[in-house]
């Protein structure tokens, strides 16, 4: 596969933090993708997604299917050749632990602490 096409891709993270960028060849699955962010999570986050299911990618407002690859999930409106295309990466909070009244507090003031700043149109 030639080197022009390929996607640039870098996953924006909850704290404005990213993930890349790297070129994806256009037959890589979402799967594939979120099985690459869980591999190179940062380790100084609060939050880490422990498994693929946990994590949701978001590329112009959609959300991404895991069985989705790259080629069907692109949106061409406002990419620009040659340019990175940001993906948003979504972690599905930890389930509540009914017997702890603590952990729900906590998982309030988690996510009002991880808040990214971008705004999706």
């Amino acid at each position: 596969m030639a080197e022009d096409d390929l996607i640039d891709l870098k996953f924006r993270l909850f704290d404005g933090s990213d993930i890349g960028p790297d070129k994806y060849d256009p037959s890589t699955t979402v799967a594939s993708l979120k099985e690459v962010i869980l591999a190179r999570w940062p380790q100084d986050k609060e939050i880490t997604p422990r498994t693929v299911n946990d994590v949701k990618l978001i590329n112009a407002g959609k959300i991404l299917e895991n069985n989705q690859t790259l080629l069907e999930s692109r949106v061409p409106i406002g990419e620009l050749p040659g340019g990175v295309t940001t993906m948003h990466v979504v972690v599905r909070p930890p389930q509540l632990d009914k017997n702890n009244v603590h952990t729900e507090k906590q998982l309030g003031d988690a996510q009002k602490q991880n808040c990214c700043p971008c705004t999706i149109l």
